[in-house]
Formats: C-alpha cells, sequence, structure tokens
C-alpha cells in the first residue's frame, strides 16, 4: 500500500509538472500572439505537374549518352509548344491538393480555414479537391470543425476525396466520411468510432495527507468528475451519459455521410487495415495519395494548396510545448487503451 501511495504521489507531481508546463507554454504563445499582425500567413501553391515533369526528365536525361540526351531535350520542347498550343481555349480541370496533419487539438484547422477559402474562391463542380488526411483522432468539437470546413467543398458540388496512407481513425475518420470517396493505403488504420474519455482520481491519496480539496459548482453537473476531489456515482453516471450521446452523435454523422455502411457493426470503437476497411463500406478503394494524385497527373492540372504562418520565437516555443504534451498524452491514451481508442 506504501508503495501505491507513493506511486500516486509521485503520479500527482508529474501531472503537476506537465499542467504548468502547459501553463507556461500557453501564456508565451499568448504573448506572441498578441503582437501577431494581421495578414502574416500566405498561400503557396505549387503545380505538381510540373514537379512530376522535371523529376520525370531529369531521370530519362541522366539515362541517356551526351549526344542523343540533346536530341531528347528538343523534341520534348517542341512537344510541349504543340501541347500548349492545342490546350489554348481547351483548359483542363484542376485538382487541388490538400495535406491534413492533425493532432490531439486538431490545430491544423486554422491552415486548412485558409486554404478551404482560396480553393472555394476558384474552384467549380468540373475540378476536384484531394485532401491528404493522417490523423488519429483527438478533441471531439475540434475534429468537428475541422469536418465542417470539408462539407463546405462538398455543400459547393465540389467533388471531394480523402486519401489515407497511414491513419484515419476516431476524429479522423470523422472528417474523412464527409468526403465523396475515400481511399486508404492497404496497411493504413481506419475506423475508431468511438469516444474514450480517462482520468486519474486523487482524492483518497490527498484525504490520507489530510489535504482538503474543494469543488464549488452552480449548477447541477457543471462538474461531473474531478481530478482531486470525491467523485459520485450519480457524477460518474451523468459522465458516461455524455458520452454515449457523444457516440450516438458521431454515428448518425457517418450514417449520413455513408448510409450504405452499417453502423452498428463498425461503431464499436474498433479499427480495421485499409483492406478490411473496404469490405467494410469504411473506404472506396486502397490505394495510396501518391498512386491517386499521380493517375490525375495524366490529363489535368494538379496543384498543391498550402497556407503558411511563419512563427514568432514565443509562439515556435509554444508550438513545441503543445507537440510535447500532445506525444506524451497520446502514449499514454494508448497505452492505457489499446489500440484504435482515442479521445
Amino acid at each position: 500500500m506504501e508503495f501505491i501511495a507513493d506511486y500516486g504521489l509521485f503520479l500527482a507531481k508529474t501531472i503537476t509538472f506537465v499542467l504548468a508546463f502547459a501553463i507556461v507554454a500557453v501564456i508565451v504563445a499568448a504573448l506572441g500572439a498578441r503582437n501577431k499582425k494581421a495578414g502574416k500567413g500566405h498561400l503557396e501553391v505549387k503545380s505538381l505537374n510540373e514537379r512530376f515533369e522535371s523529376m520525370r526528365n531529369t531521370l530519362a536525361d541522366s539515362l541517356l549518352p551526351a549526344d542523343e540526351k540533346k536530341v531528347a531535350i528538343k523534341v520534348r520542347h517542341k512537344a510541349e509548344k504543340l501541347r500548349r498550343k492545342e490546350q489554348k481555349g481547351h483548359p483542363q480541370q484542376r485538382v487541388f491538393v490538400l495535406d491534413f496533419e492533425g493532432d490531439m487539438r486538431a490545430s491544423a484547422n486554422s491552415s486548412l480555414r485558409e486554404e478551404v477559402t482560396a480553393v472555394l474562391a476558384q474552384a467549380n463542380a468540373s475540378d476536384e479537391v484531394v485532401v491528404k488526411l493522417e490523423s488519429g483522432g483527438g478533441m471531439v468539437h475540434s475534429y468537428g470543425l475541422a469536418s465542417s470546413q470539408l462539407d463546405r467543398i462538398r455543400k459547393r458540388g465540389i467533388p471531394l476525396t480523402v486519401c489515407v496512407d497511414k491513419v484515419a481513425a476516431s476524429g479522423g475518420y470523422m472528417m474523412a466520411c464527409v468526403a465523396d470517396k475515400i481511399l486508404a493505403a492497404p496497411f493504413a488504420f481506419v475506423g475508431s468510432i468511438g469516444v474514450v474519455a480517462q482520468l486519474p482520481n486523487f482524492h483518497r491519496l490527498l484525504k490520507k495527507h489530510d489535504v482538503d480539496y474543494e469543488v464549488f459548482t452552480a449548477g447541477e453537473y457543471k462538474r461531473t468528475l474531478t481530478l482531486f476531489g470525491e467523485n459520485t456515482d450519480k457524477g460518474r453516471e451523468k459522465f458516461c451519459e455524455d458520452l454515449q450521446e457523444t457516440h450516438d452523435l458521431f454515428k448518425d454523422f457517418v450514417r449520413e455521410h455513408r448510409p450504405a455502411v452499417d453502423i452498428d457493426r463498425v461503431a464499436t470503437g474498433e479499427v480495421w487495415l485499409g483492406s478490411r476497411a473496404l469490405e467494410l463500406g469504411l473506404v472506396d478503394a486502397v490505394m495510396t495519395s501518391d498512386e491517386y494524385i499521380t493517375s490525375r497527373l495524366e490529363d489535368k492540372r494538379v496543384f498543391e494548396i498550402s497556407y503558411v504562418q511563419k512563427k514568432s520565437l514565443p509562439e515556435k516555443m509554444g508550438l513545441a510545448a503543445e507537440e510535447s504534451i500532445d506525444s506524451l498524452l497520446m502514449r499514454w491514451v494508448r497505452r492505457l487503451s489499446g489500440p484504435g481508442q482515442q479521445s
């Protein structure tokens, strides 16, 4: 018992340190944001056609003898001029590629908002938006907002494709299911349609050391469970009710966007590899993002869109601290909950 008490005290100190570090990081980031100038970010647009063509030509030229290389370059230039002349007055369809790498708070939301807004200012129903999505999930409200950003594309009648190379679980799948088409790599993790919340409670440890912790609220369910106060069965019951309600809303969201899916079969919190996810209807094809985007380069103009924001030193420090805390929290959740369980 003494070991458990000592371990609990150590864990309490660790959590206190992490929370203190997080508070300092937030303050530093806030100070940096206070001096942040409007319009600091900028949009970057890169032609993937040009990048791919440059790579292909570089490799082709390196395989030819010097005399044949000169002839090949001349032939290529003539062919390029002819192609541009034929395309004049007949614009190609466009594909806009966005990249979303999610963390617990879906911090990429701020960039996604700007990218979607920029694309919608130019795209039409004959174009396509491709989102390369990687996320193991996170906070419900943050990923709900990210899903709404993608839904803006669908509402404008513009085809939306989501590519998953590694993982789209929990909140990540909440985003993915908005798309007209979901593509997943063979060994990508997909699913985790569930909700989880967990927290330690140190009430008995504090009580043993004669430490009182009091919580004052106005409203019966203003605070259901706490870290340091005494939790009640009624509070636990209400907390579980809230979790179940969130899960039901998650299921309804998936059912609305992918009506062919047997939601009761897949909404168990499990994850599946891409091939199995295809059988369950969670994705539409097994394919990597590279394979899909390369196929689009053959007859479409493909652009990579990214909103870049230059960060000040305080903001960089705050971001580094947030990423460290994210990593710690994700490892903790995975260790305690097993694969596919995300908060």
